[in-house]
């Protein structure tokens, strides 16, 4: 049972992880990836094994494996809501220094200012649960401290650019990776 479940928490956790990389080239539009973009993207690629390492290293209950990729699944979710709402605004990549084309406030843009980072993050802790280790919390900590920067350098863009007063009422109703109501 324990091989099953860590299977299928593997192949559900590699297929997300597998579909952010492709938002690297199918739907970010920098012209070139950013050393912000590229750290964050290691930063990614430690925890993916860190995470893998734990699956098959521990044993884990499994309760935890089932609400960890259930988890997971919301994640995707999320992933692809955003993508659908923000496919024509050309987002760019992490720490690209261009001012915004466009604000988006539709979609899960409506409550959430960065649901990109709030999926990454909820695909982090899904995965953690179904570790279901300590030592999976260090590298989503350090994950969640990589997308705050980006998120917050983002908004110093924004507040930049000719959207700023848009964006300053925007941030009133939006929270930044959890809805506010």
């Amino acid at each position: 049972m324990q091989f099953a479940l860590d299977s299928i928490v593997s192949i559900v956790a590699l297929g997300i992880f597998g579909q952010h990389i492709w938002a690297l080239k199918g739907h970010f539009a920098s012209d070139r990836m950013t050393g912000g973009a590229r750290t964050i993207s290691a930063g990614a690629l430690l925890t993916c094994l860190i995470m893998l390492i734990l699956v098959w290293r521990l044993d884990h209950p499994a309760a935890a494996q089932v609400a960890g990729v259930a988890i997971m699944l919301l994640s995707l979710s999320l992933f692809w809501a955003a993508v659908k709402a923000s496919e024509a605004a050309k987002l760019r990549f992490a720490f690209d220094a261009a001012l915004p084309r466009q604000l988006v406030t539709t979609g899960p843009y409506r409550r959430v200012r960065h649901p990109f980072y709030a999926s990454y993050l909820i695909f982090w802790l899904g995965w953690a649960v179904a570790t279901w280790s300590i030592w999976s919390l260090l590298p989503v900590a350090i994950m969640a401290a990589l997308y705050t920067i980006a998120a917050r350098y983002e908004e110093t863009l924004l507040g930049k650019s000719a959207m700023a007063s848009d964006y300053a009422a925007y941030r009133e109703r939006a929270g930044l990776f959890w809805p506010r109501f």
